[in-house]
């Protein structure tokens, strides 16, 4: 699954950051690497852009952008 498609609240594992040039290089840079957990926190009404919560820092994307990072949903949400 991509990181749109995870639910409010939940929790999931970064498994791969797709896209090429400027887009995949400032989603690295912005934290978002395989094996770091991320939480979604809210959609804005329109579903653009979305609010996640990545090595303590709170970010916002795309719904574009978060359709290039493949995640996994963890199985238990801390």
């Amino acid at each position: 699954m991509t990181l749109d498609e995870l639910a409010i609240g939940k929790t999931g594992t970064i498994q791969a950051v797709r896209g090429e040039g400027a887009l995949r290089l400032r989603l690295l840079d912005m934290g978002l690497i395989p094996k770091t957990k991320v939480k979604m926190i809210k959609v804005a009404p329109l579903g653009d852009p979305i609010e996640i919560f990545v090595k303590g820092c709170h970010l916002a994307l795309r719904r574009e952008e978060a359709e290039a990072v493949e995640v996994a949903p963890c199985r238990r949400d801390p």
